[in-house]
Formats: structure tokens, C-alpha cells, sequence
């Protein structure tokens, strides 16, 4: 039997509302709203982080952020450190089964040469290292105008820098997709597409502007790279149709964590925040371990063998190591992981396999079990004070979490709030024993 071939699809910054088929009435993802129809919709997939660099670790590796070596957004520098192949990914996890494996996009797990995709798994590697990146001439600005570090080129193929001024990166990670599915297509591949997109700088050409005339600037623009990635998205599934191979292809889209309301999305010089994104109706944004920073919109398809549903059952990011490596025939057990597989869960319904998910973000922490989420320190917003030193919510009757049960429901308060801390204290005890020097710089 043929092994499945993977593609993994994954945006950046984008809201749980911002899809067609998540409840968005003013933008325009057809080719997503499809995959959505025709395969398996998630309501409650979470990522395992609200900012990129750990959201994008645990999602490759199976493991919280804190047990893969990767707690928050990496410096886009050449000396900066990140992931290592003492963690392995999916990508290498693969490889041992005979994949070819590749990465197309946004890296941001560290520049050092260890970091690098081709020494985590990944045969190839088309797209930049960093964490943001200008859309047209490919240069890695942010975090340059202390002095620190000048302004940097960031495009690559494989260890080799290379040059594209002026092409539109969204439409050149598609190209570069589609080039590999092309070139790999008479053997099993694991093709990661990491768009950037709808990240800041907002930056889009015309024709997708041009769709959304009606919608007010911090929208419209956002609406507009957004539809760049959806076009991307149809290019992928129309070449894996051409080539007979929509039937045997695991595709698995997702956001890397909750919208961005940072001021820099302007690009401006002023401190207004940015409002073009969508958490969907919850609480929060990126940063946040509130629903909205961290609940992302996510999909699900191959061919035949996953019946059309809407799954409702709390999972996370780390759990699709599992269930793609148990669906394309791999053993599980040599991995430490946190994530479980949902493969039976997608293929026959029921209940989620974890009683808990946890999440840790600098001074927050928080967890899941049921229906009922507990923050401890939870922002709101990534420079606003904490909302409350605890807040519990139901998300069964109170998915927006605007209503604090802390007070009313003391009991499981503390119950949860000790196995929070529990978890937190052996994330902080494996980050001290086995990744900070990681970071030590010498």
C-alpha cells in the first residue's frame, strides 16, 4: 500500500474568524472554504502557543514549547539560537520512512547552523530564516533600528542565499510548493508550506486589493493577503489533482496562533493598534492565552479516507505528529511526545484523547480540562496588565470568557490552578536542565 504523502499548510497571524468557513462574511477564501466542505473542520483546535516561534516548534516536534527548546519569538539574527536535532520533527521522524521531506517559507527556529532546516529533517529548504519579512525585496528589518544588528537579507534555497527582488513572497512560497510536489511526485513526501502571510509588514499587490474595494484600510489589506494565500492553496490542490494525487495526500491547515493587534503592522511610526484581523468573537489576540490568542482556525483533508465532519473536541498543534506518522505507518513510541493521535477520532468521532491541554507564555500560564479553562496572569493584549490573577471560564456557556467563576467555584479553582502550576514547574525544570544553556551566549 502506498504510504500518503503530507502537505502541511500553515498561516501567520491568522484570526480564528478570518475564514469563509470559520463565519467570516467579508473575506473571500474559497479554495480553504472548500477543503473545509470536504474534509474534517476543527472548532476547538488550539495552538500550542500565541506567538509564532513556539506555536511552530511544538507543531513540528509534537511537544509544548518548553520541552521542544523553543519559549518565545527567536531573534531573526545569524547567530541566533532555536530549535536543534536533539528534538526531533516530524520531518525526520518521516525521512527514517522513506519521505522526502522539504520546507517551503518562514523558518524562525533559529540561524545558527544546527537551527537550520536541513539539520532538522528537511532534505530542502526554499523561504527565509527569520521571523517577519519585507514581501518585495526580502529583507529582515525588525528589531534593526536599536543598532544591534543592521538590516539583513533572507531568502535561501537550501544553505545558499539567493536573490528575487521584487516577487512577491506569498505567490513565490506557492511556486516553490508546487515546484516541490512536482519534483517529488513518484515518491512519498512531507511538504511543510509555512506562509507568512497575513504577518506584517502588510504588503499586497494590486489584483488582490482590488477584490476587496469596499473594506476600510487595516482590512482590506489584510483581506487581500489573505486571498494571496487561498490562491496558493488552490494551486497546491489543483497540482496534486493533475498529478493523481489528491486521494493519497494528507493536507492539514492551520493558523499559528490568534490575530496581531502590534501598532507595527502599520509600519507607520504611530501607536495605534492594528485591527485588521479577527479572533472570532473570543477574548484576546496574539500574546494572549485567552481563547482568541491561542483557538485558530484549522482543516483537515485526505481523500476519501476521513468522512466530512466538524469535529468539536478540544485538540492541539502537538497532537498532529502523532496522528500523521500513525497514518503514514510510523511508530510513535521512539518519540517523546505530548501530542496524541487523533487519527480514530477523525476517522470515527468521539471524545478528544487528553484530559488537560496546558499552555505557558512568559508570565501566563493556563489550562483546559472539559469545558472548563483556568489563566493564571492572562493578558489580554501583549502590553496591557494581567486581567485577573485568575480567571476561570466555561467555555461551554461562556466561550468569549467574559465572565470570571473564580469566586463562584473556589473548589475546582484551586484544583485547576494546582495542576496548572504543577505542569508549569516540570516545563521550567526541563527548560533548566536540558535547553537554557542552549541560549547562553559566549
Amino acid at each position: 500500500m502506498k504510504k500518503p504523502n503530507v502537505i502541511i499548510i500553515l498561516t501567520d497571524d491568522q484570526g480564528y474568524g478570518d475564514l469563509g468557513c470559520m463565519g467570516s462574511k467579508d473575506l473571500k477564501t474559497p479554495h480553504l472554504d472548500r477543503l473545509a466542505e470536504e474534509g474534517v473542520r476543527f472548532t476547538s483546535m488550539y495552538a500550542a502557543s500565541p506567538v509564532c516561534s513556539p506555536s511552530r516548534a511544538a507543531l513540528l516536534t509534537g511537544r509544548y514549547p518548553g520541552n521542544a527548546g523553543v519559549r518565545a519569538i527567536l531573534a531573526g539574527h545569524r547567530k541566533a539560537s532555536g530549535l536543534t536535532p536533539k528534538v526531533p520533527t516530524l520531518a525526520a521522524a518521516l525521512k527514517k520512512e522513506g519521505y522526502a521531506t522539504g520546507v517551503c517559507g518562514k523558518w524562525h527556529l533559529g540561524l545558527r547552523p544546527e537551527c537550520r532546516p536541513n539539520a532538522n529533517g528537511f532534505d530542502e529548504f526554499s523561504g527565509f530564516l527569520a521571523g517577519c519579512l519585507d514581501y518585495y525585496s526580502h529583507i529582515f528589518y525588525y528589531g534593526m533600528s536599536d543598532g544591534g544588528f543592521n538590516p539583513t537579507h533572507d531568502l535561501w534555497e537550501n544553505d545558499a542565499e539567493v536573490w528575487a527582488n521584487g516577487e512577491y513572497l506569498t505567490e513565490r512560497i506557492t511556486r516553490k510548493s508546487v515546484d516541490f510536489i512536482r519534483a517529488h511526485a513518484d515518491e512519498p513526501f512531507f511538504l511543510y508550506v509555512a506562509y507568512n502571510a497575513p504577518h506584517y509588514p502588510m504588503h499586497a499587490p494590486a489584483h488582490y486589493l482590488d477584490r476587496f474595494p469596499d473594506l476600510p484600510p487595516d482590512r482590506r489589506i489584510y483581506a487581500a493577503m489573505l486571498a494571496a494565500v487561498d490562491d496558493g492553496v488552490g494551486e497546491i490542490v489543483k497540482a496534486l489533482g493533475d498529478l493523481g494525487l489528491s486521494d493519497d495526500t494528507i493536507l492539514y491547515f492551520q493558523s499559528d496562533n490568534g490575530p496581531s493587534r502590534e501598532s507595527r503592522n502599520w509600519l507607520d511610526g504611530t501607536p495605534d493598534p492594528y485591527y485588521g484581523g479577527s479572533a472570532g468573537g473570543f477574548a484576546g489576540h496574539k500574546f494572549s492565552l485567552f481563547e482568541g490568542g491561542i483557538r485558530v482556525p484549522a482543516i483537515i483533508k485526505w481523500g476519501d479516507k476521513l468522512p466530512p465532519r466538524v469535529v468539536d473536541e478540544p485538540c492541539i498543534s502537538t497532537d498532529i505528529f502523532p496522528t500523521v506518522l500513525e497514518a503514514c505507518g510510523g511508530d510513535t513510541s521512539p518519540y517523546a511526545l505530548d501530542g496524541k493521535s487523533i487519527l480514530g477520532l477523525l476517522r470515527n468521532g468521539g471524545a478528544s484523547p487528553h484530559d488537560c491541554l496546558f499552555w505557558e507564555m512568559e508570565g501566563q500560564t493556563a489550562v483546559r480540562r472539559g469545558d472548563f479553562k483556568l489563566v493564571l496572569n492572562g493578558r489580554l493584549e501583549e502590553s496591557e496588565p494581567p486581567r485577573a490573577p485568575v480567571f476561570l471560564a466555561d467555555l461551554k456557556t461562556d466561550p468569549g470568557e467574559t465572565r470570571n467563576l473564580a469566586d463562584e467555584k473556589p473548589e475546582l479553582c484551586k484544583e485547576l490552578t494546582d495542576l496548572a502550576l504543577r505542569w508549569r514547574e516540570g516545563i521550567e525544570d526541563t527548560w533548566a536542565r536540558e535547553f537554557a544553556d542552549n541560549y547562553t551566549v559566549t
